[in-house]
C-alpha cells in the first residue's frame, strides 16, 4: 500500500507521501518501505534513530523522527497499529514446494507436515504432529504426539518438545476502543527455538508480533509454562510448571523462575537471578539475587516478614 493511501485509512491527515509501504516492524529493525510505531514511552528514545519510511505516534512527538521519516499523527497509535496490521497479516496459505525431511527421521503415519517445511536427520515426528508452512527444523528433534509447530518457526539441533505444546500460536494482542470493542493486533513475527532445549507437554510458546520470540540455547521449560510474543530467554535458564512470561520481557542467562512466578510484560531480568515460587514481577531487575514474593523483595528480607508475621498471628490467637 502506498502510504497516502494508508494514511487515508487510518485517518491520519497531511500526509502526501506516495512511498510503497510492503511491512510494519519495530522501532528497531524497521527499514525503509515499513512502517512502525510508537505507543510506549518506554520506546521513546528509539525513534531518532528509527529508519522507518513512517512512523506512527501520539500527536505532538513528530519532532522527534529523523529527516525523511514520515509521522502519521494519532491520539491512539495502538489502536491505530491494530487495525493497520489486519492489512499486513500474512495470508494462511501452504506453499508449492514439497517438504524435506532428512536421513533416518522417522515421521508417525498421523503427523501433517506443510509444504515448505525442512525436517533434518534423525528426528522423530510423533503422531497428531503438525507442522506449517516454511519451518525449518534441526538434526535429532523429538516431537512428541500433538505439539504443533505454526508457520515459519525455527527449531535447533538436539531440541525435545513434549506432548500437546504449542510453538508460534499467535500472542495475545489487542487493542481497545473507547466504547469497549477489541482490536486484534496481528501477529506476524516466528518462534525461534535454539539448540538443546526441552519444552515440557501443554507448553505454548507465542510468536513476536514482529520479528522473533527466541528461546536460546540449553533452556530447559517445565509442563504448563506460558510464554508471550516477542519474550527473549536466555541460555540455560529454567522455567517451572506454570510460570508465565508476559509479551516481551527478556531474561538474562541462567535465570531460574519457580512454580506460578510470573513477569509484567516489557522487563528485563538480570543473569543467575532466581525467582522464587508464586513471584510476582511488576519491575526489571538489574541486579542478581534471589526474590520472592508479591510485590517482589530480596529472599531473605521476605523470610524476615513471614516470621515476624507469624509471631503476630500468634499473638492475636
Amino acid at each position: 500500500m502506498k502510504l497516502q493511501e494508508i494514511a487515508l485509512l487510518l485517518g491520519c491527515d497531511g500526509v502526501t507521501d506516495t512511498t510503497e509501504i510492503f511491512g510494519m516492524n519495530t522501532l528497531k529493525e524497521a527499514g525503509a518501505g515499513e512502517i512502525s510505531f510508537l505507543s510506549d514511552s518506554k520506546y521513546e528514545k528509539d525513534l531518532s534513530l528509527t529508519r522507518a519510511s513512517a512512523v506512527i505516534l501520539p500527536k505532538a512527538k513528530g519532532h522527534l523522527l529523523p529527516k525523511g521519516v514520515i509521522a502519521l499523527e494519532t491520539d491512539e497509535p495502538y489502536l491505530t497499529v491494530a487495525k493497520l496490521s489486519k492489512y499486513f497479516a500474512i495470508p494462511i496459505r501452504s506453499s508449492d514446494v514439497a517438504p524435506i525431511i532428512g536421513t533416518g527421521t522417522v515421521v508417525y503415519p498421523t503427523a501433517h507436515i506443510e509444504n515448505g517445511a525442512k525436517i533434518g536427520e534423525n528426528c522423530t515426528i510423533m503422531s497428531g504432529v503438525y507442522i506449517g508452512t516454511d519451518c525449518i527444523i534441526g538434526n535429532d528433534v523429538i516431537l512428541y504426539p500433538n505439539v504443533a509447530v505454526y508457520r515459519n518457526c525455527r527449531i535447533g539441533d538436539g531440541v525435545m518438545i513434549h506432548a500437546g505444546s504449542v510453538i508460534g500460536s499467535d500472542g495475545f494482542g489487542y487493542a481497545h476502543t473507547k466504547t469497549g470493542e477489541h482490536v486484534k493486533l496481528y501477529q506476524n513475527g516466528n518462534v525461534i527455538i535454539e539448540n538443546d532445549v526441552e519444552i515440557g507437554a501443554n507448553t505454548t510458546v507465542d510468536c513476536a508480533v514482529f520479528g522473533s520470540t527466541i528461546i536460546k540455547q540449553g533452556v530447559k521449560i517445565d509442563n504448563l509454562v506460558q510464554i508471550g510474543h516477542n519474550c527473549v530467554i536466555g541460555e540455560y535458564t529454567i522455567m517451572v510448571s506454570q510460570s508465565g512470561l508476559a509479551g516481551s520481557t527478556v531474561l538474562g542467562r541462567n535465570v531460574v523462575m519457580g512454580g506460578q512466578s510470573a513477569t509484567a510484560g516489557h522487563l528485563s531480568i538480570a543473569p543467575f537471578t532466581t525467582l522464587a515460587a508464586r513471584s510476582g514481577v511488576t519491575k526489571s531487575i538489574d541486579k542478581k539475587g534471589v526474590y520472592s514474593g508479591f510485590p517482589l523483595m530480596e529472599h531473605k528480607l521476605w523470610l524476615k516478614m513471614q516470621a515476624k508475621l507469624a509471631k503476630m498471628l500468634d499473638k492475636n490467637v
